[in-house]
């Protein structure tokens, strides 16, 4: 695990910034193209944000990238919760980015049949290779939970490589990628901030194993790098 911290939330998105932009800039030169999962929720829009000005947008090729989803909220797609609208207004519209590029999570099936869907068409994505994306951002909330591997909820003992429905509270359904499949990623990339995270941000790096109350432990990359892009806030609990 590399743990990279500092002092402002500005300095720590541009290093984070940096470290997808070095890593797609290597998977095009390798193979033809850079596989990124986003994240969902508030955090990345600052992210997207700054990714868009010219000095980003013309260090990397984004008509090679291929945009999927950690997680989804199930909700309408034109939801102001819907992660893919988010992306879509602070990111993929400034870049112009083309719809074959982007996998939206299909919210318009019933819940089990959205996670089939789109672990379907990552299978189709990727052909007879292995489901191994190239980039893997996180995020992480106050309770520990990563992607939409919540405490103490049914996708946490999953073991398969794949997208499953997860109820997270009564009728509040999420589409999540299981922890096996963000475990084949090759760059596992956390990217937390915020006094609000620095308890479970401890009990994550320093406490025992539990991740029944603490799903981000469940991240542990198999053949691949993890990495904690952390502000000091975040931080704060730390020896």
């Amino acid at each position: 695990m590399e743990k990279h911290i500092k002092k402002e939330q500005s300095e720590l998105l541009v290093d984070y910034a940096n470290f997808l932009i070095e890593t797609g800039n290597k998977s095009i030169a390798e193979n033809g193209r850079f596989n990124l999962v986003l994240s969902g929720g508030s955090s990345p829009k600052a992210l997207f944000t700054l990714l868009t000005r010219d000095e980003y947008r013309e260090q990397l090729d984004w008509q090679k990238v291929y945009f999927f989803f950690g997680d989804e909220r199930y909700v309408p797609a034109e939801d102001a919760d819907y992660n893919g609208l988010m992306a879509q207004n602070y990111l993929f519209e400034p870049l112009g980015i083309a719809a074959p590029q982007i996998f939206l999570v299909n919210t318009a099936l019933a819940p089990e049949a959205c996670a089939a869907d789109y672990e379907k068409r990552i299978g189709e994505h990727f052909g007879e290779a292995q489901w191994r994306f190239d980039f893997m951002m996180l995020g992480m909330g106050g309770d520990a939970h990563t992607a939409s591997l919540f405490p103490g909820t049914s996708i946490l003992p999953v073991q398969e490589v794949g997208v499953r429905a997860v109820l997270i509270k009564p009728e509040v359904w999420r589409i999540s990628m299981t922890a096996a499949l963000i475990n084949q990623s090759k760059e596992v990339a956390f990217l937390t901030f915020g006094e609000s995270k620095a308890e479970a941000l401890h009990h994550v790096w320093e406490g025992e194993y539990n991740p029944n109350m603490y799903p981000s432990q469940l991240i542990k990359p198999l053949d691949g790098h993890l990495h904690w892009f952390v502000d000091e806030a975040a931080a704060a609990s730390m020896p």
